[in-house]
């Protein structure tokens, strides 16, 4: 393996790292409601668990109320079941063929309770980016060790991987910073 792909290599999960930050970040609820509040959230549908956004559609018709229509009508006390029992705070309401949501305002307590939920996530991800930069410091250390480059170009891709490093991790307190800003939104 050469220097390049190792930073190749690093880069690649470095991003995967940011990406998954966002997804996490997507599923802590705002003031607002939104479908992605739901992707973390699965239902019991014919013996296996699955994700909502396969068994259902979501409609945000305002601001902090989502409609909820399942593809297939058998599966709504499912749905209603795992949206209950979910973290999300909330109370659907069942017409029988779709569910309502209202979202409760945020309470500044929970406000509180999200935003150190979104801190703890972003440590996550910078932790990990940290992990992958380790692993290819370490695996450009082998290449020196070995005699398979010299140390002048492993000095340069550890140049190279600390800027990569320390883009991703701006990245990632960039989101950050800005869930937080949407959490104390009021």
């Amino acid at each position: 393996m050469t220097a390049a792909e190792i930073l190749s290599d690093a880069d690649d999960s470095m991003e995967l790292a940011v990406e998954y930050a966002k997804e996490e970040f997507a599923a802590i609820r705002t003031g607002r409601a939104h479908p992605a509040m739901f992707a973390k959230i699965t239902a019991e549908y014919y013996g296996a668990y699955t994700p909502l956004q396969q068994l259902a559609s979501f409609q945000v018709p305002e601001a902090r109320m989502v409609l909820v229509t399942p593809y297939d009508r058998a599966s709504l006390p499912a749905i209603e079941k795992a949206i209950r029992q979910s973290d999300l705070g909330v109370n659907p309401s069942n017409d029988g063929n779709s569910i309502r949501l209202v979202l409760p305002e945020l309470t500044e307590q929970r406000r509180k309770e999200y935003i150190k939920l979104a801190r703890t996530k972003a440590e996550d991800a910078r932790i990990s980016i940290r992990g992958s930069r380790r692993t290819a410091k370490d695996a450009l250390d082998k290449l020196v060790k070995d005699k398979e480059v010299g140390e002048d170009e492993v000095t340069r891709a550890e140049k190279q991987l600390d800027a990569s490093t320390k883009k991703y991790v701006d990245q990632v307190d960039e989101v950050l910073k800005h869930k937080e800003s949407e959490l104390l939104e009021v």
